[in-house]
């Protein structure tokens, strides 16, 4: 956490991998190489996005609640905010309604969606790494709200909240040719029903919404080291609201 120095939030070393993800919609599968990295512990939270950007967003109150309501620009600019608070050198590059990922910089930034998949399952292949009620708020078991990070168990890798509480905005276009700049999001909210918080479930919304069950995780490190040919699988695909 940052409150007047250089220290970022708490990170934990993810180790290089290949996970395999799919599309149920277009019947696509692909393979994908990770380099080892550095992932947050938790969603970024209200008291951490505030203290850097000087917003507070949603309704909600709470320091150690997810921040929620901020689209996946806000995201990119909290990261190279973040970035130059703690003295690394900015990931994205902002043109106006364009951007673009310096994969030399060292700063924070928004995991891929194969990074936050591979660090979800944290070696595991089922679509959760434990019992949904043990590691995530979601509709039957939230009160229909959101909680503060770290109240469930984290996985083995010591994740938290992965799946539920919060959807995660990633760094990827969903499908860019038929949706545009729709985005990818991930891992379930604490509004939805339990088939959703699985370490498998895409979804997509615009890069301009705000949703009230909607924030992010950042990351350290490179990215995807190659892209393999495509195999064969599924998965749910679906949009989410608004």
């Amino acid at each position: 956490m940052i409150m007047g120095g250089r220290r970022g939030p708490e990170t934990v070393a993810v180790p290089a991998g290949r996970v395999t993800l799919s599309d149920r919609r277009t019947r696509r599968s692909w393979r994908v190489d990770l380099a080892a990295h550095r992932v947050a512990v938790h969603p970024v939270t209200r008291e951490l996005y505030t203290a850097i950007t000087g917003d507070d967003p949603g309704i909600a109150r709470g320091a150690r609640l997810p921040v929620e309501s901020v689209s996946w620009w806000d995201a990119v600019r909290f990261c190279n905010a973040l970035s130059e608070r703690t003295g690394l050198s900015p990931v994205y590059r902002v043109h106006g309604e364009d951007v673009t990922w310096d994969r030399t910089a060292a700063g924070y930034r928004l995991l891929t969606e194969a990074e936050w998949e591979h660090a979800c399952r944290a070696g595991t292949d089922g679509p959760r790494y434990g019992p949904l009620d043990d590691i995530a708020w979601h509709r039957a078991n939230s009160g229909e709200r959101i909680h503060d990070v770290g109240g469930r168990q984290p996985n083995s890798w010591g994740l938290h909240d992965t799946l539920g509480n919060v959807w995660e905005w990633c760094w990827d276009l969903y499908d860019p040719e038929v949706y545009g700049t729709y985005r990818v999001l991930r891992g379930g909210g604490w509004f939805d029903e339990h088939w959703s918080c699985r370490a498998s479930v895409r979804r997509r919304s615009h890069p301009t919404l705000r949703l009230d069950d909607v924030g992010f995780r950042v990351a350290l490190g490179p990215s995807e080291l190659s892209v393999p040919g495509p195999t064969v699988g599924a998965h749910r695909g679906e949009e989410r609201r608004g």
